[in-house]
């Protein structure tokens, strides 16, 4: 239980607070990231392999619900991912469900758009040119075999580097409702002599993206051979050896030219960066960028002593407002354990009508926490109001069967 907590913290002690028990929650490990899981795709003919990661704060009990990030290449991302989440989520990005979808087998088959035999004027007798049977296996059978068995809402993120950043980006153009954010890396929108990139045009003009967001970076390997090549002139070599990145900017380029069409774009160059280092910078500020909107807001006056009980009650609100808007669904606005303390701090400078409107909103969020209405208890016992102090512990004592209820019935009871 959270009881009368010195008041020195702010709102980045409470994110302190929960990365600190993330990280004891996994410190019997160095590493362990993903459950091995699988399924048999009818689609694809074969078994294909997923790694599932649940945030560390996740109870059954509480039904709880979160946001789900499908990983391309899974089997390289995912760690890189979760270890993103750890420092980030909660502050910066929700909590999610993390899937890793391995790719290490059939990996250009399933991730190129269309089927080439001659690459760069060389013989490719790799098969390829499958996504959209592989899309069709995520949509079909994946996500409904991960809405199923793990806690997850309908709010989506898709993520790929390279040919998994190709296909990110066919998804988008081409089934744009089936994730509500794309991720995609250094995008090998260079494939098949850029059929995708020449397809977009119509694609970005004639569909809506409203809702939608797109991430995406580019490294800084513009030329193989030659270092003069920059971001400020590499439009203007016709060689092989920046098709790549040149198709990247394109297709930058088209996005920026068709702004009308609703999505929310971000692009990135990272210079310093090469194509098997990029994915760890792109995941860290793509995700942060992609979950702006999700940051919390005016927490100097959260902060600030001086803030009254309207103003305080119309940023909560107003952030619930926001998140219902951007998922899809009512979530709690702030954790919890935020609002606890938050009642608590109040308690502690004698602004009781705020401790309590703090409370009240941890049980209007949180109806199922024994904890919440202990908390509204203590808020009555400290205004010597034991009739109601005795209803939220008996409250208290109805949800959970924890002794330390029972006993702060029997306590209260003997005052």
């Amino acid at each position: 239980m959270i009881k009368r907590l010195k008041i020195v913290f702010i709102l980045g002690f409470i994110i302190f607070l929960q990365q600190f028990a993330k990280a004891q929650g996994n410190q019997k490990f160095l590493q362990k990231v993903g459950v091995v899981d699988s399924l048999y795709s009818q689609i694809l003919n074969e078994y294909r392999k997923i790694y599932v990661q649940i945030p560390s704060s996740f109870i059954p009990s509480k039904n709880q619900k979160y946001p789900v990030a499908f990983i391309i290449d899974g089997e390289t991302l995912l760690p890189t991912v979760n270890d993103v989440q750890n420092y980030y989520s909660g502050g910066f990005t929700p909590e999610m469900v993390l899937v890793g979808i391995a790719n290490n087998k059939n990996r250009v088959r399933d991730l190129t758009t269309s089927t080439i035999t001659c690459k760069y004027g060389m013989p490719f007798n790799e098969k390829n040119g499958e996504a959209n049977s592989f899309r069709k296996f995520i949509q079909n059978e994946l996500i409904p075999f991960v809405e199923i068995k793990y806690p997850v809402t309908d709010y989506r993120t898709l993520i790929g580097h390279s040919y998994g950043g190709l296909f990110t980006i066919y998804t988008l153009l081409y089934h744009p409702n089936l994730f509500d954010n794309y991720l995609a890396i250094d995008p090998s929108l260079d494939w098949d002599n850029q059929k995708l990139l020449k397809n977009s045009q119509e694609q970005l003009s004639r569909n809506k993206y409203h809702g939608k967001a797109l991430f995406m970076s580019l490294s800084g390997q513009l030329h193989m051979q030659n270092s003069a090549i920059t971001l400020e002139n590499v439009m203007q070599d016709t060689t092989d050896y920046t098709v790549f990145s040149r198709s990247n900017i394109a297709f930058s380029n088209l996005i920026k030219q068709n702004k009308d069409n609703g999505l929310s774009y971000k692009w990135k160059f990272y210079p310093n960066d090469i194509h098997g280092t990029i994915p760890f910078p792109s995941i860290m500020e793509g995700l942060i960028i992609l979950f702006e909107w999700y940051q919390m807001e005016n927490t100097d006056r959260i902060n600030s002593f001086e803030t009254s009980k309207e103003v305080l009650f119309a940023i909560i609100k107003n952030r619930e407002k926001k998140l219902k808007e951007h998922l899809g669904y009512a979530v709690p606005p702030y954790p919890e354990e935020l609002l606890n303390m938050s009642g608590y701090m109040n308690m502690e400078m004698r602004r009781p009508e705020i401790a309590k409107m703090y409370f009240e909103l941890a049980i209007d969020y949180y109806p199922k926490s024994a904890n919440a209405y202990d908390s509204m208890a203590d808020y009555y016992e400290s205004q010597n109001d034991m009739a109601n102090a005795i209803k939220f512990i008996q409250k208290a004592t109805e949800l959970s069967d924890d002794a330390y209820f029972k006993d702060r019935l029997r306590q209260l009871g003997e005052k």
